[in-house]
């Protein structure tokens, strides 16, 4: 039966893996990368993601950011969680962190990386990260949208930082999810070192010096190779490879940088020191645009190869920059998310707003910008919904939206919906807005609660984008409203909340206090 029939009877045709391989119907649909940057702040590129350009923005150079941005859509409004593997665990399961309780970072079997505190007892959450498969205990299981696109004929590749579950537990692993290829994935969500001087942590021997240490890259020990240059080369060298394929494919790029260590990258490294930067700000800024350039090389390839008009690329961060604890203990700030409060680890902006880009050839209008909010789950549905798998039924609990719709600007998914965060840890570092909190945001409104004080914080987001103004005593109606609306999303999708040491009962709810 071929296409023109089936589509005058209404049958859409279903292109399968099966298709693909026979040659009956060769496999259009687009491929697509996903650009994740590791603790990269809104204000850590040239782009600006607010209504004017900051100093920030004119320190760095990302020129690759603002040649995808004129290729599609900013967002100006795109959400994460404060933490890498709440978020990262969000994005794979399309579950708010409040339902898969990966609410801090993960490393070590069994272990939780919480910090100590002498008022509250935090509860006993998924530490060990997620897994597709049971039988690991304080583990989220649940189907990766990746499965999904290898099931219906995608190629699937991993390059970079995983950090979605702890070591010797089946999340650690991107085989495991989905993924046909894995590089340098594993379960650390750091590095030891960017320098291949020092074998990316290994001694001479071979063996790891941390477990940060990066796993698979040998062929560039003592080379020169800065670590995202290598890992831009063997993203490049399986997509030559996907290309053979005759099949779509979808590419996870996700660096390593531009979390800590501060390394210099040479490549960019005397450019930022003439233009005045101490050493450290020169060096976080070369990592900046090593990240930029891997951006450009891809978006290269892409062109090179023929398939940039059938390429979706989305680029994200996965937290706020890195502007926490230094600043509150008085040492030398390298990076700043101003006019956003805090960073990494923090419910205000400074930890949880991100840069976003999209860009979906013949579908976004170039040069365009979406001030409507979006949050990391939504990957999972829209990703899904750009392959053209429309028949998946995860076994998890999925809290994203798709934000196709704005992609298209043919509706608002936003539209009179409510964003939730909880993190009923204490992530370890110092600032504004860290600590045991819990959050909402619906329309122009946002709250913050602080489950060790009872303390509730209401901000008019978009007229007081740093915070500056409580005005909680100001709208009690409001601040109701908002606490009803949080402590029912997360009794209903099972969060957890601290308890107090010295009573052993629970923190109350928002909507108790």
């Amino acid at each position: 039966m071929n296409k023109k029939l089936l589509a005058l009877l209404g049958i859409a045709p279903v292109l399968s893996p099966l298709h693909a391989l026979t040659g009956e119907c060769p496999d259009s649909r687009p491929n697509i990368i996903f650009f994740l940057v590791d603790d990269m702040g809104w204000q850590d590129t040239s782009l600006p993601f607010w209504t004017e350009k900051t100093m920030y923005n004119e320190r760095y150079e990302t020129p690759n950011m603002e040649r995808l941005a004129r290729q599609g859509m900013m967002f100006t409004q795109a959400y994460a969680s404060s933490i890498s593997s709440p978020t990262r665990c969000s994005l794979m399961t399309g579950a708010n962190a409040a339902r898969h309780r990966v609410t801090n970072w993960t490393l070590q079997k069994d272990k939780t990386t919480d910090a100590s505190s002498d008022v509250l007892q935090l509860p006993d959450w998924n530490y060990n990260g997620i897994a597709q498969v049971e039988g690991t205990n304080h583990t989220f299981v649940a189907k990766s949208f990746v499965q999904y696109l290898k099931d219906s004929g995608y190629h699937t590749i991993h390059c970079g930082k995983a950090h979605w579950g702890a070591i010797d537990t089946p999340g650690e692993n991107p085989y495991h999810f989905g993924f046909e290829t894995n590089i340098a994935g594993h379960a650390a969500g750091g590095l030891a070192t960017y320098l291949s001087e020092q074998s990316y942590g290994h001694d001479e021997k071979g063996n790891p010096t941390s477990l940060m240490s990066v796993p698979g890259l040998e062929k560039y020990w003592k080379t020169g190779t800065f670590i995202t240059e290598a890992l831009t080369k063997e993203a490049l060298k399986a997509l030559d490879k996907a290309k053979k394929y005759n099949q779509p494919f979808y590419l996870y790029m996700s660096h390593y940088a531009i979390h800590i260590p501060i390394d210099k990258d040479m490549r960019f490294y005397d450019k930022y020191k003439k233009k005045g930067m101490s050493d450290k700000e020169a060096a976080y800024a070369s990592l900046i645009e090593g990240m930029d350039k891997s951006l450009g090389d891809i978006m290269d390839w892409l062109e090179k190869n023929g398939e940039a008009d059938n390429t979706i690329i989305l680029f994200c961060g996965d937290n706020g920059g890195y502007a926490t604890g230094r600043e509150w203990r008085d040492e030398p700030l390298y990076t700043q998310n101003a006019p956003l409060t805090c960073g990494k680890g923090s419910a205000y902006e400074g930890g949880i707003r991100e840069p976003m880009i999209v860009s979906w050839p013949g579908v976004t209008q170039p040069n365009t910008r979406c001030d409507k909010y979006v949050i990391v789950e939504d990957y999972f549905p829209s990703i899904l919904e750009m392959a053209g798998i429309t028949d998946w039924k995860a076994p998890q609990t999925v809290d994203g939206v798709s934000f196709v719709p704005l992609l298209k600007q043919t509706g608002d998914p936003s539209e009179g919906r409510s964003l939730y965060w909880n993190c009923p840890n204490l992530w370890g570092e110092r600032g504004p807005g860290i600590g045991a909190t819990c959050t909402v945001r619906q329309g122009k409104w946002k709250l913050i609660y602080f489950y060790e004080t009872g303390k509730k914080e209401l901000y008019d987001i978009p007229a007081d984008i740093s915070e500056k103004h409580n005005l909680a005593d100001r709208y009690p109606e409001v601040v109701k409203s908002l606490s009803a609306n949080l402590g029912e999303f997360l009794r209903s999708s099972g969060a957890q909340r601290p308890s107090f040491k010295k009573t052993g009962k629970p923190c109350p709810w928002p909507d108790e206090i």
